[in-house]
């Protein structure tokens, strides 16, 4: 019989957290996972779906007013933000469901409650439960950062967007991020007048900057406004309920809501870490080693928690390689390299690998092939809007080290590609591959 009450104790119901548990539990292990939310994490229930729900609706502000270029009488329509918003949230309550039923069938039990670590191997419930553990996982994701400004309160979160009782007419969105760029344009879609504000003169860091300064392009032609290196103040609260964004520089912004989205933290304040030696790093993040081990050997940590990469595929990877490691006798890390990632902005972008200024500072010489043309839906629907792809290909060896795109299906597209860029292929593999006609994809074996 076991000196603990279970093999494993997860904290935390995230993707990454309830992925360890199950295949942990399938591995033969007695696992409990403690969740003071809701199961399913950032990215099910306050994140990813939702968002990408919301990014659907937003669509169809175009869509209906292309429709009548391709002949549908389409008549004025209006916009119902609370229609949207309740089938979204019971959408969430949905995929909530199946992550439960998920975690029974594997016979993981579920402690609905926070946790605290109190040594190396126990955790304390909130109702007072002592609870042992051979290993604990700790998988609480990461949490919204709310500046430390006089009147913050009165802004929202990432976590508030999906709840709001009506569309704001004027809308502040404080951050040069992904959460930034595509809440501007589901909001812009929805009627909203957006202002984006960001402390810096770049959106999006870490994208390539073509197809950065291409969606600044199109946002803007949008009605999409921007205010850079802007400085905020206070925010102060009007008496009829409006907002007014201050700024050390500059005339304030009126609005009637402001959403935060200048970074997430790792959710690790309370977590009792200094109970079990826990090392974290200046922003509070998990130190962990290859296999998600942190200073405490008996206590590991996987997803946004940790100082690596914040993308819940990543986290997912990362909770099933630790489980593999110390339940299944197979020890395995995650490979972090030529990870995809996209925005869903308006229009979203993708990319993978090493952008232009990144291949050139390691590899000294590369090759920049692009594509920027109009989509054929875009050119019947009377739009102006271009979409641009673009290919880093080390001049040495012909490998194709990077990809980038921005317009319709980017995500959709480079998904596939990215299978490419990660195996290594040339770009003459890609020019001897025969394009599929008449698609927005094909341009990436047409690329000059």
């Amino acid at each position: 019989m076991s000196d603990y009450d279970f093999d494993l104790f997860v904290i935390g119901a995230g993707s990454g957290g309830v992925r360890a548990s199950r295949v942990a539990s399938a591995h033969g292990a007695k696992v409990a996972v403690a969740e003071e939310y809701r199961v399913g994490g950032t990215c099910v229930i306050r994140g990813c779906v939702p968002k990408k729900l919301l990014v659907y609706g937003a669509h169809f502000a175009e869509d209906l007013k292309d429709a009548r270029r391709f002949g549908w009488n389409v008549p004025d329509c209006a916009f119902k933000w609370p229609v949207l918003r309740d089938n979204v949230l019971a959408d969430v309550d949905r995929l909530e469901g199946l992550y439960k039923n998920t975690l029974d069938s594997h016979h993981v039990e579920l402690i609905p409650e926070r946790a605290t670590i109190t040594g190396p191997h126990s955790v304390k419930l909130v109702s007072g439960r002592e609870v042992t553990a051979k290993y604990i996982l700790i998988a609480t994701g990461a949490w919204p950062v709310v500046p430390k400004i006089e009147g913050a309160e009165h802004g929202l979160t990432s976590n508030d967007m999906f709840y709001l009782e009506e569309c704001p007419k004027r809308l502040v969105i404080v951050g040069g991020g992904y959460i930034a760029n595509e809440f501007a344009g589901i909001f812009n879609q929805f009627g909203s007048q957006v202002t984006l504000v960001n402390r810096s003169s770049t959106l999006l860091r870490g994208y390539d900057e073509s197809v950065r300064d291409r969606l600044m392009q199109i946002s803007t032609t949008k009605g999409i406004q921007f205010r850079f290196n802007a400085q905020l103040e206070k925010i102060e609260k009007k008496g009829d309920g409006t907002l007014s964004v201050h700024f050390k520089e500059g005339d304030p912004v009126p609005c009637d809501a402001l959403l935060f989205a200048v970074g997430r933290r790792p959710h690790t304040d309370g977590l009792g870490l200094e109970a079990a030696s826990v090392a974290v790093d200046d922003k509070g993040a998990i130190k962990v080693d290859e296999y998600s081990r942190t200073s405490c050997e008996s206590i590991y940590a996987v997803g946004d928690v940790t100082d690596r990469l914040q993308l819940t595929p990543v986290a997912i990877r990362e909770g099933h390689a630790f489980a593999d490691t110390v339940f299944g006798d197979n020890p395995r890390t995650v490979d972090y390299g030529c990870v995809p990632s996209a925005v869903f902005s308006d229009p979203p972008l993708a990319g993978v690998g090493l952008t232009e200024a990144q291949a050139k500072n390691k590899l000294g010489t590369v090759k920049i092939y692009t594509s920027d043309f109009r989509p054929m839906k875009n050119v019947l629907a009377g739009r102006e809007e271009r979409a641009l792809y673009k290919m880093v290909v080390d001049a040495t060896t012909n490998r194709v080290v990077g990809l980038h795109m921005i317009g319709p299906d980017a995500p959709e597209i480079l998904q596939a590609a990215a299978i490419a860029v990660k195996a290594g292929l040339t770009k003459q593999q890609f020019d001897d591959t025969v394009a599929l006609h008449p698609s927005m994809a094909e341009e990436l074996v047409l690329l000059k």
